[in-house]
């Protein structure tokens, strides 16, 4: 059969997907980013991109230009793909626990547009043993061309990464490895070919180390802040030129889409037995709280003016979903400050502007370390919070 499209890529135009299918379309690949986001359809389809990407844009304007490069509403555009990948989000309920039936039935409701003769490949962050439900509710009556393939980019710079990192493939067949790994040497600088449940475990692993490396980096800075020793100082005597030491993180907030669902991921699959989990992620979502409670320590909340500087989950990026940026406000106002909001990326009418915030706070917290805060000179009467240490 002859397709349309070499890649149609579902879920085309969010923070895995769109990135993804822009550096396959400047290989040369014809390829459909299918979604239901009409306004995100519309900023796209005029060569600019909904979210920080850096690298990413004049790569979008080539590909529209030469044709390599399709958005579309339609579902039925599934259809006249020769590889489809679904890069859809996985949603968790309020435990925390993955939403595998709701993902499943997304799958089901595809199946009318997917034909054995495709390659299927899931790059969506999904639980233990998923694959293997998502090849029974294809239907096992027929020889599925099923391969998990799992994106390991770090947000704002999959341009960067798709092209270095190794791309982990595995598959329930062999034509579904052999054509998984075709494609993904067109963009990826290596292949590394696991088993369907390695695939799955080693995507959630590798999200819940560097969760758990951060809780251990912030449940030093609070030891030390007990102690009144410099976190920083410490762990830069700790670092230099002892490699033993080099992977220990500085402190700061550990927040963002993937790094703590996927923990509780494998906490769920596991029954509740990982208990270094469970620990990293209460010393991780603490933090905000232990940083109020040092506040408290020296001075009254109430009705202090206290601003936030940075609502992203992360530096320089505009994401801010799971930001613990948002928690620190919370608990602020409830405990009595006036609390203002800044970010140079994420817009919204409560953020006010950095200026606003240095020359009115008594307090400026750094919660996501822009690299533009590095440059600002606070007022002496200001009480800075940094634990990024960006501003020295």
């Amino acid at each position: 059969m002859a397709y349309k499209y070499d890649v149609c890529v579902v879920g085309g135009l969010g923070h895995i997907g769109l990135p993804l299918g822009i550096v396959f379309a400047s290989k040369g690949l014809k390829v459909c980013l299918q979604d239901i986001n009409a306004e995100s359809a519309k900023i796209v389809s005029n060569g600019t991109l909904p979210f920080v990407e850096y690298e990413a844009e004049p790569l979008l304007k080539d590909a529209l230009k030469n044709g390599n490069l399709e958005i579309s509403l339609d579902t039925d555009s599934i259809s006249q793909a020769k590889n489809i990948v679904i890069a859809i989000g996985t949603p968790v309920d309020e435990y925390m626990n993955s939403k595998t039936r709701q993902f499943l039935e997304f799958i089901s409701d595809l199946k009318q547009y997917l034909s054995p003769d495709q390659l299927i490949i899931i790059r969506s962050s999904i639980a233990p043993n998923a694959c293997e439900q998502i090849k029974r509710t294809l239907g096992e009556d027929q020889n599925w061309k099923l391969s998990y393939c799992p994106e390991r980019i770090v947000q704002g710079y999959a341009i960067q990464e798709l092209k270095k990192l190794p791309q982990i493939v595995a598959g329930f067949c062999d034509d579904a490895v052999s054509e998984a790994s075709e494609l993904f040497s067109k963009i990826s600088s290596s292949i590394i070919i696991t088993s369907i449940k390695e695939a799955e475990l080693a995507k959630l692993f590798a999200n819940s180390w560097r969760y758990i490396q951060f809780a251990i980096a912030n449940q030093f800075f609070m030891i030390c802040e007990d102690q009144n020793v410099d976190y920083d100082n410490v762990r830069h005597a700790m670092v230099e030129g002892y490699e033993r030491a080099a992977q220990l993180p500085s402190a700061g907030f550990a927040a963002g889409p993937c790094l703590l669902k996927d923990t509780m991921q494998i906490s769920s699959f596991y029954q509740g037995g990982f208990h270094l989990g469970h620990s990293a992620m209460m010393i991780n979502e603490g933090l905000p709280n232990f940083i109020v409670n040092q506040m408290k320590s020296k001075y009254s909340l109430k009705n202090r003016r206290v601003g936030i500087l940075g609502m992203a989950f992360k530096a320089n990026v505009d994401d801010i979903r799971d930001s613990l940026s948002f928690r620190l406000s919370k608990i602020l106002k409830f405990s009595g400050a006036d609390v203002m909001c800044s970010d140079e990326f994420a817009a919204s009418p409560d953020f006010v502007s950095k200026e606003e915030i240095t020359a009115k706070c008594e307090t400026v917290i750094i919660a996501a370390p822009h690299s533009v805060y590095s440059k600002i000179k606070y007022p002496d009467h200001v009480d800075l919070i940094d634990i990024w240490k960006i501003s020295q």
